[in-house]
């Protein structure tokens, strides 16, 4: 399909005052209100930076919020939705992933020199997805105004000159100080940047709209920019996170309610593996930080990492394994996914230095298995069923995404069985569970199997795709109440 009106105008571009302005969200109900009307939409983001990441059908690699907004619109995530994703191992260095594939580990000053050759894959995803769909929504990373990262950006402004389309900035007026984001992101753009932002979006906006419109008076004044929308803040909205951790924020110590505890890793990576039980009202999540102690709880959870043996050490630091071994000691249940599924075995080896330094770290031991990181990464989504003793087989869906080879005796009487193979561990005494399946938990029957394992007794009815269905309709809802989409997206172009 090759639309007449040229790409540039049939793309727009959200850019934010701030990390979580709202840009994912604003993007995600931007899909979802065109898709509704009928019109092909794609999402697009040049560069990402996230431990969140999802794995397309054709095997690649892009960050969350892109597949999110792939769904919103109607689509299969795609790898040309995010081009470039960068996976932080450590604070100076990341997996740089171009159109699904790893091309290895650069630090940040590396990275910086190959931002001009870089900018040339993500104009070529941008082209195909706009030679295909009518309009291309496009996320930015960030701020635009990171005077330090201005040179060679490809995220911001950088890829908006290149491409040569518009911008609107949105901000969240739930941080505070919402006139001085917009107005001093503005100022600290060029002159040809400043020209091609068409509007303002404030987000998150709860109270009498009447007391905000001096602001918004003064604003369009002062800058000569518009304010396209003002978007409530949407109570209990539940959109997948792109990286920052959300934590439940009601506790209950009811006897009904089944409490797992997650320690937060220094790379803990997809922690969207737990949005499924954090919004159930029979489960109580304790996340637990650094220097805190694992609570009293029903089932600890290690969660994936990005660096493994890294995290392995951080656990044993923080006498984690301690409060793990006293758990289990007091009949409670631990489940490891991907990289904390490695943790559980008797050693993580790295002979290569894939992940860091080469070498060896010993494990938890409480798994007979062994994991090597190797070079080639495994990346595929996967169906099947799970087959947890004196249970009713149940199917099972989930995405692998991992460098580990995992070998030894405690595989032999795998759990699930996938069309590509099998995967899952049972300890003998049926207190361990590991798995590299991702998304383990958005599959209703799967989840009821596994918090049964782990001894909740009675379930509220929760169907996680349902969920995630009403938060995009529902952003898209305050979307197409809140903003003219015919003065952002023309129905005729």
């Amino acid at each position: 399909m090759n639309h007449s009106t040229p790409a540039e105008q049939r793309t727009l571009m959200v850019q934010g005052t701030t990390s979580d302005a709202g840009k994912s969200a604003l993007v995600t109900g931007l899909c979802r209100a065109l898709y509704r009307q009928g019109i092909s939409v794609a999402p697009f983001k040049p560069q990402n930076m996230a431990l969140n990441s999802a794995v397309t059908a054709d095997g690649g690699e892009i960050g969350r919020a892109q597949a999110l907004q792939a769904l919103a619109a109607g689509l299969e995530p795609h790898t040309d939705m995010n081009p470039v994703l960068l996976k932080p191992n450590s604070d100076i260095g990341a997996q740089v992933i171009v159109h699904g594939r790893s091309i290895g580990e650069m630090n940040a000053q590396t990275y910086h020199q190959c931002k001009p050759e870089l900018l040339e894959s993500v104009l070529e995803s941008w082209r195909r997805l706009a030679d295909q769909y009518r309009f291309v929504l496009v996320e930015g990373a960030g701020s635009p105004a990171e005077i330090n990262l201005r040179d060679r950006d490809i995220a911001n402004m950088g890829f908006a000159e290149a491409a040569d389309c518009p911008v609107i900035i949105v901000a969240d007026i739930d941080k505070g100080g919402v006139f001085a984001h917009l107005y001093g992101t503005l100022a600290l753009l060029s002159e040809s940047e400043q020209k091609r932002v068409v509007g303002f979006v404030i987000n998150r906006f709860r109270g009498d709209i009447k007391l905000l419109e001096p602001g918004l008076e003064w604003l369009e004044q002062k800058t000569g920019k518009p304010v396209l929308g003002v978007l409530p803040y949407l109570h209990g909205l539940h959109l997948e996170a792109e990286d920052a951790i959300e934590s439940q924020q009601v506790s209950d110590d009811s006897d009904e309610v089944l409490h797992i505890a997650i320690p937060i890793l220094t790379r803990t990576s997809n922690h969207t593996d737990f949005d499924p039980l954090r919004l159930r009202p029979d489960v109580q999540i304790h996340f637990v930080g650094k220097g805190e102690a694992i609570p009293p709880v029903d089932l600890i959870i290690i969660p994936g990492s990005k660096n493994t043996r890294t995290d392995l050490d951080f656990l044993r630091e923080n006498q984690w394994h301690r409060d793990i071994l006293r758990h289990l000691r007091y009949g409670g249940k631990l489940m490891g996914i991907c990289g904390g599924y490695q943790m559980l075995g008797n050693a993580v080896h790295d002979p290569q230095g894939i992940e860091g330094a080469p070498g060896s770290t010993e494990g938890l031991g409480l798994l007979n298995l062994d994991t090597t990181i190797a070079p080639q990464k495994q990346l595929q989504q996967v169906v099947g069923s799970l087959s947890l003793p004196d249970m009713e087989k149940v199917p099972v869906t989930g995405y692998e995404i991992h460098a580990g080879i995992t070998e030894g005796p405690a595989l032999d009487n795998p759990l699930i069985q996938l069309k590509q193979g099998v995967d899952g561990v049972l300890s003998e005494d049926g207190q361990i569970f590991g798995t590299y399946l991702h998304g383990i938990f958005e599959t209703t029957e799967a989840c009821h199997a596994l918090l049964t394992w782990a001894g909740l007794t009675q379930w509220a009815t929760v169907d996680y795709h349902v969920l995630r269905e009403e938060g995009i309709n529902r952003m898209a809802d305050a979307v197409e109440q809140r903003i003219d989409l015919n003065k952002l997206c023309p129905r005729d172009l």
